[in-house]
């Protein structure tokens, strides 16, 4: 199930980026992820939150500017992604 947690949100991210999925979709989708995140090192939580706090903030800017680039977001979204990938148990 978390497997498919994450396939689900890499899914969703690609959309964020191509355009097909909105900021504020993302996001909902993202805490809506309690299981995951329970099956998680208990530090992935609150880096997750933040990340999402911060792409839902920069949603507010139309461009990249000084405070937030939407872009490096986005990969430390992927980042994140990555290392919850790692840290999963085997699926059974």
């Amino acid at each position: 199930m978390n497997s498919n947690s994450l396939a689900t949100l890499r899914s969703a991210l690609k959309d964020l980026r191509s355009g097909a999925c909105g900021v504020h979709a993302f996001s909902q989708m993202g805490r809506q992820q309690d299981d995951l995140l329970q099956a998680l090192p208990p530090q992935f939580a609150p880096v997750w939150h933040s990340l999402l706090d911060r792409l839902e903030s920069s949603a507010l800017f139309s461009e990249e500017s000084c405070s937030f680039s939407h872009s490096e977001l986005l990969d430390s979204l992927n980042l994140w992604l990555d290392k919850a990938e790692q840290k999963l148990p085997p699926s059974a």
